[in-house]
C-alpha cells in the first residue's frame, strides 16, 4: 500500500504531500494545477524514464518520495520484496515501511534510492511495480496491442506454469536444432577440425609427456653437461671427510678420536662438549653416506647426456605447437579430446540429433497446444465477465469477445513447426496464439477489432471492466487510474465510480478524475489547488464541507452558490448510501 508521496519541483508543483489510506482516493482539481503530477510522480517511482523537462522551472532537481507498506500483499509477493530489498542493501523504518525515492536533474542523469541505499532505477521498479498498477491514457492505447491483449488473457488463465515449460522446450528445441543445422553445413569443416584434433593428439601420445618433465629434464642435462667436475667434487669431500693417512686423519676419524678422548675424563664440562662433538660426528657420516649415494647414481656412460638432450627435443617439438610447457600441452591435450567428443561428424551422430530435434518438437508442439487450450477455456469466460462488467458500467448492449487464433506459418518459415494434428504454427515466444479482443458498442453491430471500434470513452469503460475482473483474485496491489473517465458522463459516470468503489474492498485504488459523479464515492478525496503568486500547487485534504463546495465547482463551476452545494450534498450522500 502508499501511504504517502512527497513531491518537489515537478511540473505545477512546487512542494506537495499527499497522505493516502485504505480505499478509494480521488485527486481533483482545476485543469492546468498539476493533477496529473501525482501520476507522473509515481510513473517515476516504477522505473519510468525521467524527462527533465518535468523539473520546475527555477529548481535543478525534482524529487519524489514515496512510503510503502507491504502487510497486505500475499507471502509470494513479500517474499520478492525483501530478496529486492536485501540484494539492495536496503533497510526498512522502525514501523516496516520502505521509502522509495527519485530524483530528476535539470542536467544530469536521474537518481534512485530504496530503503536509504542508491538502486539502479532498474532495482526501483522490481520493488514498486509489485505493489503499484498504473493506468493512465497511454496504458489504454497499449491495450490495443495484440501482446498487451495475450498478457490480459494470461494474467486472468494463470499461464504461467504451462507458458514456462513451453519456453523451456521451445529453447531446448531451438537448440538442438541450431546444432543440427550447424552441423549439416559444416560438415566438412567439421570433420577437417576433427583430423587435425586426432593427428595433434596422436602426436602428443607417442611421445607420452609427463607433468613437469620438462623442468626436470632441464636440471638433469645441466648435472650430466658437468659430470667430471661433479664427481671429483663429490669423491674430494668424501675422501676429506673420510679416509685417513699418513698426513692426516679424515674430518669421521679426527671427531671420533676428540669425542673418545673427552669422554675418558671424569669431567662434566668436557662430557658435554664430547655429546656436541657427537652430534658433529653423526653429521659428517650421514653426508658420507650421501656423497656415496650421489657418486654411485651418477651414470658412467656418457650417452646418458645424448638421451636426456634427444628427449627435450622431443618435449620442445610439442611445446613450440600447443603451449608455452608440458603442463600446458597436456591441458591443451584435454581440451582438445573434449572438443572431439563434440565433432561426431558421423552419419549415426547426425541421424541421433535429428531424432532428438524431431522428439523435442513433438514434446514443444504438445505444450503449445496445451498452453492453447488454457487460452481458449479462459477467453470465454473471460470474455463474458467483461461484458458483463460493461453492461455494469452503461453499457448494456455492448458485446466484448476474446479470439484466439493459431498463428499459422509457411513450412519453410524458419520459425515454423508442425503440431500434432498436423497445422504449421509460428512459434513464438509466448506460444503459437493469437489473442485479438473484439468490440461492438451494440448488439446486432459487427465485431471489429478493439483498435478499430472502441471510442475514448468507450475504452476507458473496458480498460476498468478487465481490471475489475482481473483484480478479483488478487489483493494488496494499490490501483491507480489517470482520468480512466475521460470521454464519459451522466449514468456511465456513476457506474464508473461504483465499480471504483467496489474494486476499493480488495485494493487500494488512486483515481485522478474531473467527474463528480465519481469523486462522490470516495473514501478520501484529495484537491490539486493553485497558490502562491508563482503559479506553484499544493495538495490538500478535504472535510465533508469542504468535499460539498469541491464538487459544487465540479458539476457547473458553482462552488458558493446554494443550488449548487445542494447538487453536491445530494450527489455525495447518494454515492455514500450506495457504497453501504
Amino acid at each position: 500500500m502508499l501511504n504517502e508521496i512527497r513531491i518537489e519541483a515537478l511540473g505545477a508543483i512546487s512542494v506537495a504531500t499527499a497522505e493516502f489510506d485504505r480505499g478509494l482516493t480521488v485527486l481533483t482539481g482545476e485543469t492546468g494545477t498539476g493533477k496529473t503530477m501525482v501520476v507522473t510522480g509515481l510513473h517515476l517511482l516504477g522505473g519510468a524514464r525521467a524527462d527533465a523537462t518535468r523539473v520546475r522551472s527555477g529548481s535543478e532537481r525534482a524529487v519524489v518520495e514515496g512510503r510503502f507498506t507491504t502487510s497486505d500483499v500475499d507471502d509470494a509477493v513479500t517474499a520478492g520484496l525483501d530478496e529486492i530489498l536485501d540484494a539492495s542493501g536496503a533497510e526498512r523504518d522502525e514501523d516496516g515501511s520502505v521509502i522509495a525515492l527519485r530524483t530528476v536533474s535539470r542536467d544530469g542523469p536521474s537518481r534512485a534510492y530504496l530503503g536509504g541505499r542508491s538502486v539502479p532505477a532498474k532495482s526501483l521498479s522490481g520493488f514498486t511495480t509489485q505493489l503499484l498498477a498504473l493506468h493512465g491514457q497511454n496504458d489504454q492505447l497499449r491495450l490495443m496491442r495484440p501482446d498487451e491483449q495475450r498478457g490480459a488473457l494470461d494474467r486472468f488463465a494463470g499461464t504461467g506454469p504451462a507458458l514456462e515449460r513451453y519456453r523451456k522446450l521451445r529453447e531446448a528445441w531451438l537448440s538442438a536444432r541450431r546444432d543440427l543445422t550447424d552441423r549439416r553445413d559444416r560438415t566438412r569443416e567439421l570433420a577437417q577440425e576433427a583430423d587435425r584434433l586426432k593427428f595433434a593428439l596422436n602426436e602428443i601420445d607417442t611421445v607420452d609427456p609427463q607433468p613437469g618433465e620438462d623442468g626436470a629434464l632441464v636440471a638433469d642435462i645441466v648435472r650430466l653437461s658437468e659430470l667430471d667436475t661433479l664427481r671429483e667434487a663429490a669423491a674430494s669431500a668424501r675422501e676429506v671427510l673420510s679416509s685417513s693417512s699418513d698426513e692426516g686423519f679424515g674430518a669421521a676419524d679426527a671427531l671420533g678420536r676428540a669425542r673418545g678422548a673427552l669422554e675418558s675424563t671424569g669431567d662434566a664440562r668436557l662430557r658435554a662438549l664430547a655429546d656436541q662433538i657427537g652430534g658433529a660426528l653423526t653429521v659428517v657420516v650421514d653426508a658420507v653416506g650421501e656423497l656415496g649415494d650421489y657418486l654411485d647414481a651418477l651414470p658412467t656412460d656418457a650417452s646418458a647426456l645424448d638421451a636426456k638432450l634427444a628427449r627435450q627435443a622431443q618435449l620442445r617439438t610439442l611445446t613450440r605447437k600447443y603451449a608455452a610447457d608440458i603442463d600446458g600441452v597436456l591441458q591443451w591435450a584435454q581440451d582438445s579430446r573434449d572438443r572431439l567428443a563434440q565433432l561426431d561428424v558421423s552419419e549415426e551422430g547426425l541421424a541421433a540429433l535429428e531424432r532428438r530435434v524431431d522428439e523435442l518438437g513433438t514434446q514443444l508442439g504438445q505444450a503449445a497446444i496445451d498452453l492453447s487450450k488454457i487460452r481458449r477455456k479462459a477467453a470465454k469466460k473471460l470474455a463474458k465477465e467483461v461484458t458483463a462488467e460493461l453492461a455494469g458500467l452503461a453499457m448494456n448492449n455492448a458485446d466484448f469477445t476474446i479470439g484466439v487464433t493459431t498463428d499459422v506459418a509457411d513450412p519453410h518459415d524458419p520459425s515454423a513447426l508442425v503440431l500434432p494434428d498436423g497445422e504449421s504454427a509460428r512459434i513464438g515466444v509466448d506460444g503459437i496464439d493469437v489473442v485479438e479482443f473484439g468490440f461492438a458498442a451494440h448488439r446486432g453491430m459487427s465485431v471489429l477489432p478493439l483498435a478499430k471500434s472502441a471510442s475514448g470513452g468507450e475504452l476507458s469503460r473496458v480498460m476498468l471492466a478487465l481490471e475489475v475482473v482481473l483484480s478479483a483474485s488478487a489483493t494488496g496491489t494499490t490501483m491507480v487510474f489517470d482520468e480512466v473517465d475521460a470521454g464519459v458522463g451522466g449514468y456511465a459516470a456513476v457506474q464508473i465510480g461504483r465499480r471504483l468503489a467496489r474494486l476499493a474492498r480488495t485494493h487500494q485504488v488512486i483515481v485522478v478524475t474531473h467527474l463528480p459523479q465519481v469523486a462522490a464515492y470516495a473514501d478520501v478525496h484529495l484537491v490539486v489547488h493553485s497558490q502562491g503568486p508563482k503559479g506553484t500547487s499544493g495538495v490538500t485534504r478535504l472535510t465533508s464541507d469542504d468535499r460539498v463546495a469541491e464538487l459544487a465547482r465540479m458539476l457547473a463551476g458553482l462552488g458558493e452558490s446554494d443550488s449548487g452545494r445542494a447538487h453536491a450534498r445530494e450527489l455525495l450522500e447518494t454515492a455514500q448510501n450506495d457504497r453501504a
